[in-house]
């Protein structure tokens, strides 16, 4: 990615957010615009642009970003009645800031079909 994201930003600390969970790959945070009582963004610091950007090299990071949404799903108490995973990608899929993340919601059931 050549220009820096508004997540990047925040990955920097220069944009400040609402820390839900850290480690050395990842970094999540609430979003300032939820579209659910809960809605945590999930990022990789390594910025890939799309999910389509994703290489071979990325399995295991993709791999493990459903393992960190889902240790945040249980700590914010999504997991007893059940929330949604959604990634974007692209302009027709919703995606606005180009570093792949990975919005988790929940706290009211959700509608299909979803958009």
């Amino acid at each position: 990615m050549s220009e820096e994201t508004i997540f990047a930003k925040i990955l920097t600390g220069e944009i400040p957010s609402t820390k839900v969970y850290s480690d050395d790959e990842f970094y999540a945070f609430r979003d300032v615009n939820p579209a659910a009582p809960t809605h945590v963004l999930v990022i990789p610091r390594k910025p890939i642009a799309r999910v389509t950007d994703a290489t071979e090299e990325d399995a295991a990071l993709l791999g493990r970003l459903i393992l960190v949404a889902n240790k945040i799903a249980r700590q914010e108490g999504l997991d007893k009645q059940g929330f949604r995973y959604v990634i974007n990608c692209g302009e027709w899929g919703g995606q606005t800031v180009l570093h792949l993340h990975l919005h988790i919601l929940g706290g009211r059931p959700m509608a299909w079909p979803p958009g």
